[in-house]
């Protein structure tokens, strides 16, 4: 069976975070616990994830000309991913989150840098990596204009497009003509859609989604699993499953690598949801966004472990 083919342009960023016991106030310093430095970025994030699950994965993107970029290229690399779609450019800064984490929440400033200078140009440059894909992933780290450039020239070219549309913003209505695939969370889905996503408001809310054109509409829900809405409009829910958490950061990233993947394969919405479920639970087993992205093998472990609980 040939390996899916899975493109993903979206940003690179090196998460910088600073465990301290409480969070500053202003103009008041205070001596941290512990600092990491951790490759991160929505787009970095989901192209690991893919290469990890077995797909053959390209990245598209950009990364300053400084130690940052060279060590996230580097990450990227040992992960087996294509990395000659990132751009480096000189004089400008790669990507930064700086995460502080006090009291068992976080606070997080981000610098865009070089993610903000991926343009409709640079799509064009890489199209060969569209042209060779199954699926095109997008994400909203990057400018709307190029995410919006990048889902038209993915259908174009006879593309499938999966848009996880976060962090959520302002979006051409006459994007989601463009996506066959649209993944946000139930806070997400209430920002688009401009209705309440709680509870057994969620259906009404998805079903708004669609009428914005979008194909087909799934919706995460954190603990609680996931939700995508059918040809009929009806709602069917994917619960998630129980495991030891240790860092639910990434966890949406390898979710939508993980539907991707899957679709790839040729599998249907409910087998690429249930494949995303099961994926986005291994990992939050682990540390760190990247580093805890399951691989294809871990994750066939985790299934017949499913399997065999359930008898089936």
């Amino acid at each position: 069976m040939n390996k899916p083919k899975v493109a993903v342009i979206g940003s690179l960023n090196m998460d910088i975070v600073v465990e301290t016991r409480q969070h500053p106030q202003v103009g008041e310093t205070l001596l941290g616990e512990q600092i990491r430095f951790i490759p991160g970025g929505k787009g970095a994030n989901q192209a690991v994830a893919a290469a990890r699950l077995g797909a053959e994965t390209a990245m598209i993107g950009a990364v300053g000309e400084d130690a940052f970029g060279r060590e996230l290229l580097e990450a990227l690399r040992q992960d087996g991913v294509d990395i000659s779609g990132v751009k480096r450019l000189p004089g400008c800064t790669t990507g930064v989150a700086s995460i502080y984490v006090a009291e068992g929440d976080n606070s997080i400033v981000v610098v865009p840098g070089a993610n903000y200078r991926v343009s409709p140009e640079d799509i064009d440059e890489n199209e060969d990596k569209l042209r060779r894909a199954d699926i095109v992933l997008l994400q909203l780290e990057i400018p709307v204009d190029t995410v919006f450039y990048a889902a038209q020239k993915a259908k174009s070219l006879g593309k499938t497009v999966v848009l996880n549309p976060a962090p959520a913003q302002p979006l051409p209505p006459e994007l989601f003509g463009y996506v066959d695939y649209v993944t946000p969370n139930r806070t997400e889905l209430s920002r688009y859609t401009g209705m309440d996503a709680d509870g057994t408001k969620l259906a009404a809310a998805m079903r708004r989604m669609k009428e914005m054109e979008a194909k087909h509409i799934i919706t995460t829900l954190g603990a609680d699993g996931s939700a995508y809405l059918t040809e009929d409009g009806e709602v069917r829910t994917v619960p998630g499953h129980q495991v030891k958490v240790v860092d639910t950061t990434g966890a949406g990233d390898c979710y939508n690598a993980g539907l991707a993947v899957s679709l790839a394969k040729g599998r249907s919405l409910r087998e690429a949801v249930e494949y995303a479920a099961l994926v986005s639970a291994l990992a939050v087993t682990k540390f760190g966004a990247q580093a805890g992205m399951p691989s294809e093998a871990e994750a066939e472990r985790f299934a017949a472990k499913l399997k065999n609980k359930t008898g089936e």
